[in-house]
């Protein structure tokens, strides 16, 4: 039998599906694990999808996307992030996911290295893997508040690195990294000729600190911009998202979209243009719905003596459970999960510097999120 790649069988599987696809397999389990939101879409997100199925709008669109969605981007960027690009800089994709494999699979040649932050989203490894270049992880320390610390990158950087993956707010973490720190970070990028991925999924859900897009920073043109509706407007399974590039991408990006997806969903790229352009109350009750959990969960913790990372932004909760996991949260998870029927993402499947720590989706009902948290045991 023909041997598959051998750079395809290093990329690691995720530690959060693993935790859920047990869960899924038992009897009244208070599902933590999984980052989805509990809200339903708004009215007038699903009405757009039924308009175009029921108008037969269900042809390949241009591989970029339809003009009214990247038209209405263009406007969102500007109004929202302080990004100005034009059209030919937009690029809807299948959900975040793809944009973001996209963004590396365009910069990063096999054996070349990426920074990415660990903790961090599962998929940065995984895709550095899938394309056969080389995760280096920049650990996030508890007594920094986990925010990158730009002496670690100089030690790590070399002669092969290419490009620098930030994600603010992040998943799992729920840290913001602050404008003047985005700045060194901008300016490590330019003094290394670096590219750099930003992942800025959970932007509508901030705490305290305000999103900054770093692209709205960057006078150099080194910044692909990573942004989803999924979480944003509860469209997980609807799979839109885009990838805002540099200038000058636009042949480029055609190509890599016509070999890889040819165009996203054509329904779903039709209440994209509904969320964005649409009213927004919708987001507005998820944001305090989540805010509201947020504050009755660290009340609960807090009165349990269990330390936790209190988050800038997202609807994760960084949980340390150090104290009971004895240095193997990954199996802790798994036994707590068959005991106690409580499913939790094991903060190791982000990285090594997750070990012994847990990360809670917040973005359930109160009442269950808080007989979950109810369950971990206290120092």
């Amino acid at each position: 039998m023909p041997q598959l790649a051998s750079h395809i069988l290093a990329v690691p599987g995720s530690g959060i599906r693993r935790i859920h696809e047990i869960a899924l397999r038992l009897d009244d389990v208070i599902s933590l694990a999984v980052g989805e939101p509990d809200v339903e879409v708004a009215p007038h997100i699903a009405a757009a999808a039924k308009r175009a199925w029921d108008d037969d709008e269900t042809n390949y669109t241009a591989n970029g996307g339809i003009p009214q969605l990247r038209e209405a981007v263009v406007r969102k960027l500007a109004r929202n992030n302080d990004v100005r690009v034009d059209t030919e800089q937009v690029w809807v994709t299948i959900g975040a996911t793809q944009a973001l494999h996209q963004a590396m699979a365009i910069t990063l040649d096999p054996g070349d290295e990426v920074l990415l932050p660990d903790p961090g989203y599962t998929t940065f490894t995984m895709n550095a893997r899938m394309l056969d270049a080389v995760p280096v992880p920049y650990p996030l320390h508890p007594a920094a508040g986990f925010l990158p610390d730009v002496a670690e990158l100089e030690r790590l950087v070399t002669d092969r690195t290419r490009v620098l993956i930030l994600n603010s707010p992040s998943n799992p973490l729920g840290t913001v990294i602050p404008e003047a720190l985005q700045r060194e970070l901008l300016a490590f990028a330019e003094r290394h000729d670096l590219w750099i991925i930003s992942d800025e999924v959970y932007e509508a859900f901030t705490w305290g600190e305000p999103h900054v897009s770093i692209a709205s920073l960057d006078s150099g043109d080194r910044v692909f911009s990573v942004f989803s509706l999924s979480k944003t407007y509860a469209m997980t399974g609807i799979r839109i998202g885009y990838l805002v590039t540099p200038v000058g991408m636009a042949d480029t990006m055609r190509t890599v979209q016509e070999a890889s997806i040819s165009c996203a969903p054509t329904p779903g790229q039709y209440a994209a243009v509904a969320a964005i352009e649409g009213p927004q109350d919708a987001v507005i009750a998820a944001r305090e719905h989540y805010r509201e959990n947020l504050t009755a969960a660290t009340e609960l913790l807090a009165s349990r003596g269990i330390r936790y990372l209190v988050p800038g932004g997202t609807f994760y909760l960084w949980i340390d459970l150090a104290h009971a996991t004895d240095g193997d949260v990954a199996s802790w998870a798994q036994t707590f999960l068959l005991e106690q029927r409580v499913s939790i993402a094991p903060g190791s499947a982000f990285g090594r510097s997750g070990e012994g720590w847990i990360r809670v989706n917040l973005a359930t009902n109160q009442a269950l999120l808080l007989e979950g948290l109810g369950r971990l045991p206290t120092p």
